[in-house]
Formats: structure tokens, sequence, C-alpha cells
């Protein structure tokens, strides 16, 4: 018996590998352009306390910025993507290291322009924004005053500041203790191999046929979390007083409106999203039930919720059949979008295959100058990757559009549209393979995996959103926050999310204990009223016409030229209502009717 090895780089076809020439040429003219940016650093100190002298000096300083970084991104991103292809490559390491060092040296270059911004009188600062040298930065200047409220004194500022440090202790312990001190020991998969468990191979042993081995992996790998939950429980607290006392010193109403206030999203937004989602679980509680009955087991646990139901369905894709079908799955967004996609995908967009050293999973990295690369490492026996290469593919077209259609400073989207676009083409995907299911059996398994998503992206994250809210809540109000009420919490929002009928095991309690994304709050509703955004878009896009075509196009065209909400408005949903979510949670409803009748 063989055992395939992983081929190593300077083996790979390059025609199965990007081309980062948009980029820059080759590493002698990285060199290059890396020596010009070292040289321009300096520049930042000619402007120092001269922002308010004219509008001329300021939209000089403001260009020779905006020059800076789009230089930089060509750089960074290149030296990132070269680390990618083979991570124990040392050339490439230091390139990145190299560009690391010099984006922090600029960073302090440029730290003044801020605060001397923030600092100018609003009578002088309108008189400076009204010239017409300052109309392509006006937007930009304007995004930067709505921080005026929130900005403190020059000192108070610096003493914010010197505490970067100390208050990332919190997080810092976590991921120490998460990704190197926890031990999980090993485990029989369901071939009677040894594995050592890890989080990685923890969710590869949830998705196993057999299901002695999940619920011998799910108490196994809880045991250390048990074991170390009241440092656990210390580290997340800490984590959320943090959040509490800078909203607190930047005198915003709360932690949460303080995570907010970036995108210009109202509370209601968040709250709305937990509304609507409560409302439906009766449909969630439902679809478990389906689960339960369709896998033949008398009581379901958290590890019988990420196993197909049908097992059994087989697909295979080529690279250039994947492209075949996303290309025809994407047919509805005209010609431009899949002739300039097949191009790219047929191209040297992608970097399409494992190799020794490449780094895990998949990415799209969109530039304003260079092709928008997307790394994958397709398999051809897995269906899953064929969603990951469109998923992807939306996150490029999106910045395709963005970067032909905006100027340097506004193409770059924000992350509360970024998952839009991507699960967009997950949509049309699943639309096109329904459509075209062999039988019954492979359109359920689409359903199956249509719901699963719709429940770990809207459902799960909203319960995770719900969690962060309550949590921050408590904190702003002096009540304590230790290992039993985190736990007494997550109970009280499992039995709400799972319904009556699911067993909850008691380790399920400590779950809150093992998600990195609480220590960066109010961050995972995003992908909630992401994937709901998408949904309403695509039902919209494929029941409509040319003017609903039309709409969504100008959104992915639209980077960062205005906030999100409005992109998404003029895109044709509004997210300030409860309607985009109780959409998705109805497509939901219908999707589990259906399942339960074919299988």
């Amino acid at each position: 018996m063989t055992t395939a090895t992983l081929p190593a780089r300077d083996q790979v076809n390059p025609s199965d590998c990007w081309d980062l020439s948009s980029l820059c040429q080759d590493d002698a003219s990285w060199e290059a352009e890396y020596k010009k940016l070292d040289d321009q650093i300096a520049t930042y100190e000619t402007y120092r306390g001269r922002l308010g002298e004219s509008a001329d000096v300021l939209a000089e300083a403001l260009t020779f910025d905006s020059q800076f970084d789009r230089l930089a991104e060509r750089v960074g991103t290149y030296a990132f993507l070269r680390t990618t292809e083979d991570q124990g490559n040392s050339d490439s390491q230091a390139m990145k290291l190299r560009f690391q060092n010099l984006a922090v040296r600029a960073g302090q270059a440029a730290s003044f322009m801020r605060p001397e911004l923030l600092s100018i009188d609003e009578t002088r600062m309108s008189e400076l924004a009204a010239d017409e040298k300052l109309a392509p930065f006006r937007l930009q200047l304007e995004r930067l005053l709505r921080y005026r409220p929130h900005t403190l004194t020059d000192n108070e500022e610096r003493l914010l500041a010197m505490q970067g440090e100390m208050a990332s202790a919190a997080g810092n312990a976590f991921r120490q203790l998460n990704d190197a001190d926890l031990r999980f020991g090993e485990i029989e998969d369901h071939e009677g191999r040894k594995v050592e468990l890890s989080h990685a191979t923890f969710g590869q042993m949830l998705i196993s046929p057999d299901r002695k081995v999940r619920r011998k992996a799910f108490h196994q790998y809880y045991e250390q979390f048990s074991s170390h939950e009241n440092t656990l429980a210390a580290t997340l607290g800490g984590s959320i007083q943090r959040d509490v006392y800078y909203a607190r010193a930047k005198n915003y109403d709360s932690s949460l409106q303080a995570a907010l206030f970036p995108d210009n999203v109202p509370v209601d937004v968040y709250d709305n999203l937990i509304g609507a989602v409560r409302e439906s679980l009766p449909n969630v509680h439902h679809y478990l039930d389906v689960r339960r009955r369709k896998m033949g087991i008398d009581q379901i646990h958290h590890y019988d919720t990420y196993v197909p139901i049908l097992s059994g369905v087989k697909k295979h894709h080529t690279w250039d059949q994947a492209v075949n079908v996303i290309l025809e799955s994407l047919a509805p967004l005209g010609s431009e979008y899949v002739g300039v996609l097949e191009a790219g995908l047929r191209g040297r967009w992608s970097d399409r295959y494992p190799n020794r050293g490449k780094q895990s999973g998949a990415f799209s990295c969109g530039t304003f100058d260079g092709d928008p690369y997307i790394l994958m490492n397709f398999k051809e026996e897995v269906l899953n990757d064929v969603f990951t290469l469109t998923h992807e593919a939306g996150h490029s077209m999106h910045s395709w559009y963005s970067a032909r259609s905006q100027p340097f400073e506004y193409y770059n989207y924000t992350i509360f549209v970024a998952e839009v676009a991507s699960t967009f083409n997950e949509q049309l995907l699943t639309d096109y393979l329904l459509k075209n299911a062999a039988d019954d059996n492979e359109r359920a398994y689409l359903i199956n995996n249509e719901l699963d998503g719709i429940r770990a992206t809207v459902v799960r994250q909203t319960m995770f959103a719900e969690f962060e809210k309550i949590t921050h809540e408590m904190a702003e109000a002096g009540k304590p926050l230790t290992v039993a009420t985190f736990r007494e919490i997550y109970r009280e929002l499992l039995v709400a999310y799972f319904g009556p009928d699911f067993v909850i095991d008691e380790e399920l309690e400590r779950e809150c204990f093992r998600i990195p994304h609480f220590y960066r709050a109010f961050y995972v509703y995003k992908y909630a009223t992401g994937l709901s955004a998408a949904v309403a878009l695509s039902r919209r896009v494929l029941e409509g016409g040319k003017q609903e075509l039309d709409d969504y196009l100008r959104f992915l065209s639209g980077g960062c030229s205005k906030d999100p909400l409005d992109l998404l408005r003029d895109a044709g949903v509004d997210m300030t209502q409860p309607e985009p979510v109780a959409t998705t949670l109805e497509r939901f409803r219908t999707l589990t009717e259906e399942l339960d009748q074919l299988i």
C-alpha cells in the first residue's frame, strides 16, 4: 500500500498556481518597491503640526498618505501571499517580517495625523473641508470627525494607548492556554485509526458516521475545558471588563454601542436580529427533531448535529468541472460577472491545490491594483470545496467591482458587508444544484447542507451574540462574572435555542469558554446579518429582473463609499428591519418541511 504525499512547491504545475505579477513582477521588483516605501516614511514628519495650516497642505498630506498606503497594500500583499505558498520558505517569511517592521515604523510616523485632525477647531475644519481640493477626502474626513465626542485629551489618549499590551493580556492568556497548553489525548476514529484529538480533529470527529466516536470525542474534548474552567472564566471576564472600561472611557453609552459605532450601525439592528431569531426558534426545534428521527436515534445531543443525515451521496468535480458548475449557477449575474470570473478561475487568480508547506484552508485576497487572488486546497472528491470556491469567488468579484468603480480611499468594503457577496454565491450554487439534482437523495443531501449552514451561521452566531450582550450588560451593571454565572447564562441560551427535547450535556455549558470570537466582542452578529442579507438579495435577483440585478451589481461596486446599511438598502434589503432575517428563517422552515417529506 502506497502513501500519497504532497508535492513540494517547485513541483507544482505553474498553471495551477496563482500569478502574483499584478502585484510585483518578481521578488527583485518587490525589493525595489519596498525600498521606495522605506525611503518615503520620513515624509510624514514634514506634515506634523501643519494639517490645519491650509487646504493645500491638508490635501497634499492626505494625498501622500493615500499613495503610500496604496503602494504598501501591493508590497504587503505580495509578501503575505508568498508566505502562504510554502510556510517553510525562509526567504518569503523574511519578506513578510520585513514588511511588518516597515508597517510598524510607518504607523508610528503617521500616528500624529488622526489626533491632529481631531484637534482642529470645528469651524476651521468646516472651512478646510469645503475647499474643492479636499473633495476626494471629504467622506474620509467626515467619518473621522464622527469620533470627536469619543476622543479624549492628548494626555488621556496617550495613557489609553499605553495600556494596549495590558488590555490584550486576557486574550493572549486565553490563546496560549487554548492553542498551546490544552492537550486532548488520542481517540480512535470510525476506521480504527488512532488520531490525536485537537481543535481541528474535533470537528472531524463530530461528522463521524459512528455515534460512539462522536460521543467519546465530545466528552473527551470538554474534559480539558472542565479542568481549566476557573482560569477560562477569569480570562473571559477580564476581556469583558476591558470592553466596558474602554467604552466608558471613550464616552459611549455601552460597550455594544462602542463596537457598532465604526460601521454606524444602530443598536436596534443587533436587537432586531436576536428578536427575529428568537421568534423563529420553534422552526429550529422542529428541524432538530426531524434530524433526530431521520438519524434513527431516541435522543439528540450536540454531537449529533454536525454529521450529514445522508452520508452516502458522492460527488466528484475536477477543477474545470467545478468552475463549469459555478459559472452556470452564477449566470443570473450577467455576462460581465461570469466572463471576468471565468477568465480568473481558468487563468491564474487561484492557487488551486495543496502542496507541502502550503497554508491550509481557503481565502480571497483582493487589492486595488492587483488581481483578487484566491487560495484553495481543492479536493476533487469533496463537494464542499465547490461551495468554498464559489464563496471565495464572491469575495474576489466584490473586490474586482469595487476596485474598478471607486477611488482607492473608498474601494475596500467593510466586514459588515464582506460576507454578503460570498454567501450570495453559495445561495445561487445551492439553487442551481437543487434544480439539477439527480434524485431525491441528492436533493435531500443538498437541503440538509443548506439547513445546517443557516443554523450554524444565523442561529448559532445569534446565540453567541446574545451571550455577549447579556454578559457585557452584567459587567456594566456591576454584577459578578464567575464560572457559575457564565455557565448558568449559557445553559439558559442552550435550552432556548435547542429546545426542550434536546439533551443538553453538562459539558456543553462550558462551550462559552472555548469561543475565540468572544475575545473580540460583538463581531459574530455580522455573520448572521451577512447571510440573512445574502439570502434576501439572492431571492430578489433570482425572482426579479434587470433592476434587481443592477441594484446588486451596484452594491458590489460600492466599496465603502457609503455606510454598510446604506449600501445594502440601495441593493434592496433593509437590515434595520427584521424582515431579512425573517426571510432567511422562513426559507429554513420550508426546507425543513421538504426534507421531512423527502427521506
